[in-house]
């Protein structure tokens, strides 16, 4: 793998000069700010305060396990809404005009037991620049070994099955956040092309941390309830496979259906398109007319416009498509969209079905 993979643009394509001039118009003629406006912070009143007042009701000893069971699932789709719409805007720097106000909720990513430190190395930097390009892009690594998504990778005789075994699979997605991904990132030597030589203080806060989240999830729970320490233990699973779930089905959609590409580099290592062509190709929308997917998945079913424009407010998305969708078109370009979510998880059903063959 070249460690200098470079996006070479050999048509000379304006494509995205084009469409950023025409966003830049947009906003300008508006008069409206790129970042969020009164409807993110409904949003983050919305699921923080649906956060804390699930987990005030499942500590407080009023309910028996069989009401606390469902409580504890609703709690893990909640953190999952947090992270869609507060945490990953703030950390690409599009959830206020306030670099502090940013800093400040990029820190609610705790509430979903991830390091927000790791997180804009991983995604912002490389995800975002490397997308669908294995060896490089290690978001589309989803379990490593088990699930085979590039011709590139090792095909092993369980990977015939993994059409019926991925989605549970996806169930760990938050538990392995927690408990492997953020220490492994860490201590591996680059994530990605991204050498990092980690500040001090970035070592205590992910261990400092995650032993806060284990003790507000688990140790507040033992402490405070009478559960018994298996009990405790079922909530804590149920909160993170439903978590899980529909993080890793949200993300799954965005970039790993039929219509995207998994581009391989060339003699040279380079990728022989411009950087936004290419995230026009490995990317993709799905339930794009659906309010309840725009209010509940902070833009994350527009992963079209928020490749391009990361550091624009998921809440200016539906807005902006038509502008990259017709700048699109002009160019002849690729715009991936499926309607609805079931049309996008059956073409990622039938992604994990192409890769489970030679």
């Amino acid at each position: 793998m070249n460690s200098k993979l470079k996006f070479t643009n050999l048509h000379h394509s304006s494509f995205f000069s084009t469409v950023r001039e025409k966003v830049d118009n947009y906003f300008q003629e508006k008069k409206i700010s790129k970042q969020g406006n009164k409807a993110i912070w409904i949003k983050a009143f919305t699921f923080l305060f649906g956060h804390f007042l699930l987990y005030a009701l499942i500590i407080s000893g009023v309910f028996q396990p069989i009401i606390l069971l469902p409580l504890a699932v609703l709690l893990g789709v909640f953190s999952a809404f947090i992270g869609f719409n507060i945490g990953h805007d703030a950390m690409h720097g599009s959830f206020s005009a306030s670099p502090k106000i940013n800093k400040v909720f990029s820190y609610t990513f705790h509430l979903v037991g991830a390091n927000p430190y790791i997180w804009n190395i991983s995604h912002n930097i490389v995800h975002h620049t490397y997308t669908n390009i294995a060896g490089h892009d290690e978001d589309i690594e989803v379990a490593p070994g088990l699930i085979r998504l590039s011709k590139e990778e090792k095909l092993n005789k369980f990977h015939r099955f993994q059409h019926l075994y991925a989605f549970p699979l996806y169930s760990l997605a938050s538990l392995s956040w927690l408990f492997r991904k953020d220490y492994k990132k860490f201590f591996q030597p680059k994530i990605g092309q991204h050498k990092a030589k980690h500040p001090r203080i970035e070592y205590f806060n992910l261990f400092f941390y995650k032993l806060l989240y284990c003790f507000l999830f688990i140790g507040i729970p033992l402490l405070f309830t009478d559960l018994s320490w298996w009990q405790v233990l079922i909530g804590f699973f149920a909160l993170h496979l439903s978590q899980g779930l529909v993080m890793g089905l949200v993300f799954q959609l965005a970039h790993l259906i039929e219509e995207t590409d998994f581009p391989i580099p060339n003699e040279d290592g380079n990728i022989e398109d411009a950087w936004a062509e290419h995230q026009m190709k490995t990317t993709a929308n799905f339930s794009s007319k659906s309010k309840l997917a725009a209010f509940l998945l902070g833009g994350l079913n527009r992963q079209i416009e928020h490749h391009l424009f990361p550091k624009i407010s998921h809440i200016h998305y539906p807005a902006i498509s038509t502008i990259i969708k017709d700048t699109a078109n002009a160019y002849k370009l690729p715009y991936i969209e499926n309607t609805t979510f079931l049309l996008a998880l059956k073409s990622h059903y039938a992604v994990l079905k192409k890769f489970s063959v030679a």
